[in-house]
């Protein structure tokens, strides 16, 4: 068994858990809290430079700090047209995910990123339909990021 696939499978296994907690905590609070984030987002950057330094190939490294750059800067923005909209927490979880995302690849990212608007809008959508919901009610956005991250890993 090769070594680096294991220990790649570990890190998203390690991921995956990490998603979960979220999904939950952002669900249920709307919050996606900075103790959780912050330290996945360096953990993954450190395990991304070590891949870069043991392959000695930076280039998944470099396309995955651009993701990282553009996701996380596409959210920014959204969160400054809106500051209803988008939250903080949002923005700083579209590092980790514009990182992980992009390091698989530009498709990965492109799929992933889109999914989670395509999965948030059409839970919206549902939610409107059955009058459970309004144009003011606030969605946790979370979950829809993490489970588009998934597609695109997958997918991409």
């Amino acid at each position: 068994m090769d070594i680096r696939l294991a220990l790649v499978g570990l890190v998203h296994g390690a991921l995956l858990a990490v998603g979960v907690l979220l999904i939950v905590i952002d669900a249920r609070t709307h919050r996606l809290p900075n103790r959780i984030v912050l330290p996945t987002l360096v953990l993954l950057l450190a395990m991304m430079v070590v891949d870069a330094v043991l392959t000695a190939d930076a280039a998944a490294l470099i396309r995955g700090l651009l993701g990282s750059l553009a996701l996380g800067g596409f959210y920014a923005v959204l969160r400054l047209l809106s500051r209803s909209g988008m939250g903080g927490g949002d923005v700083k979880l579209a590092l980790v995910i514009g990182l992980l995302l992009a390091w698989h690849g530009w498709g990965a990212f492109l799929l992933g990123a889109s999914s989670a608007f395509v999965f948030g809008a059409v839970y919206a959508l549902v939610l409107l339909a059955a009058g459970r919901a309004d144009r003011r009610t606030r969605i946790a956005f979370g979950p829809w990021m993490i489970a588009g991250a998934v597609v695109g890993i997958f997918g991409g």
